[in-house]
């Protein structure tokens, strides 16, 4: 005899661990699924995890400010103990290089004032002062290092920059998820792990439940695609792809750990930092390393793969990311040996999230969110819950899209901006910075 969920949440990262957290404290029964041996193990574990404001967008821009709000106090968020621990919120503030490719921030500090999100305009010499390690001089356009011209000042100063004392990053993504998990178990949700859905089975039009690898069937009106990099597999498995204008596919992504220039702490006394003149970001990394990421420039290729088949070694890209940062903290040094994450994005074609229902009735979506969601995840998870409570209550969210009020930012957002049916985004930087 089957088993029975009032809601199935596929994939436990740290988005799904906070959505069985939501959905439980709303009084359903929860039973979360996951592929692998244990929450956050996937593309969570390898996330960046930074928190920042800042977004191409008013409603993306509000949906980031608003859990800042959340990690800054994640105790009172979780509610409960986890015998690994919490996680730790390392409250940093984030500086962003002014350059053409950003409008020198302009529009974004429009969005900014329209939250009031603080921030402060720093000259070149001022960002030397709180960032004493870092060389000032214009490189752009990016380049990759085998160009003639790479590392060559194309300008004597970048034009300043901004800083935003509200963000930072989380040294510990997968315990995050875990904390999530401890926080729904403790109302009553359920987890299992390597567990295979191989089926998502319906009847009428509407979701009834899913099949595991081994042929357990476990029955539900409410199914939830939270799969990470695998979630386009599970929407082909649902039978949903072809109604849906924006879908997902998987990226291969590198990001480097390096140690910081001898005589700076940078774990301590870094912070994090965008920098699309260089084309990189990067954020303090435990053992006083710098852990150094991609923007995606345009002189790079990107690799989209099968999440089942790639390559999760090293490759060049590891190197031609630690030279760029190396433009502007030229006292750090290249390694020889590399170190970091090689892991996968769940990625849109204008790198915004999916937060929807489906064409299949009680089967939603939580996807497209790699590289630039992590900071959403208690948020994310609230939306849903409202989504998914009113849906099945009988809103058509199509035609009547879901309103969500962001309580700590004030604002109003419409679920209908991440809808699975919206055209590309032109206000999107078409990168991880979303």
């Amino acid at each position: 005899m089957s088993e029975k969920f009032d809601a199935i949440i596929i994939g436990a990262g740290v988005i799904g661990t906070c959505l069985a957290y939501e959905l439980a404290k709303s009084g359903k029964s929860v039973l979360s699924l996951d592929r692998l041996p244990t929450s956050g193990y996937g593309s969570t574990a390898a996330s960046c995890a930074i928190i920042r404001t800042y977004y191409s967008s008013l409603d993306t821009c509000a949906l980031a400010y608003e859990g800042w709000f959340y990690w800054k106090n994640w105790a009172d968020y979780i509610g409960t103990e986890d015998e690994s621990g919490l996680i730790k919120y390392h409250d940093t503030g984030t500086l962003i290089v002014k350059t053409p490719h950003n409008d020198y921030m302009r529009k974004i500090l429009t969005l900014m004032d329209q939250i009031n999100c603080p921030y402060e305009h720093l000259t070149p010499a001022e960002m030397k002062e709180k960032l004493p390690i870092i060389d000032t001089h214009q490189f752009e356009p990016v380049k990759r290092p085998e160009d003639d011209d790479f590392g060559v000042p194309t300008g004597e100063a970048i034009n300043g920059g901004v800083y935003f004392p509200r963000g930072g990053y989380v040294s510990d993504p997968q315990l995050a998820a875990h904390n999530g998990q401890r926080a729904a178990e403790a109302h009553g949700a359920q987890f299992r792990f390597n567990s295979n859905v191989t089926e998502i089975r319906q009847q009428g039009g509407h979701v009834i439940g899913v099949t595991l690898e081994d042929g357990t069937e476990i029955d539900a009106p409410v199914v939830v695609n939270v799969a990470g990099p695998h979630s386009s597999k599970v929407n082909e498995m649902a039978g949903v792809l072809e109604e849906m204008k924006m879908t997902t596919r998987a990226l291969r992504h590198e990001v480097a750990h390096v140690p910081s220039p001898e005589g700076f702490d940078f774990e301590k006394d870094g912070m994090v930092m965008s920098d699309s003149d260089a084309g990189v970001y990067c954020r303090p990394e435990l053992g006083n390393h710098i852990l150094i990421g991609s923007e995606d420039p345009k002189c790079d290729t990107q690799e989209w793969v099968d999440p089942d088949n790639f390559d999760d070694s090293f490759s060049e890209q590891w190197n031609v990311q630690v030279l760029r940062q190396a433009q502007r903290f030229p006292e750090m040094g290249v390694p020889s040996q590399a170190k970091g994450v090689v892991s996968l994005y769940d990625v849109t074609k204008d790198w915004v999230p999916i937060y929807d229902k489906s064409s299949l009735g009680g089967f939603y979506l939580a996807i497209g969110t790699s590289g630039n969601q992590f900071k959403n995840a208690p948020v994310a998870a609230k939306m849903m819950t409202k989504l998914i409570t009113e849906c099945e209550a009988g809103r058509d969210h199509d035609t009547d899209p879901v309103q969500f009020h962001l309580e700590n930012v004030a604002h109003e957002l419409s679920m209908g901006v991440f809808s699975r049916n919206r055209e590309v985004s032109t206000e999107s930087s078409f990168t991880v910075l979303g």
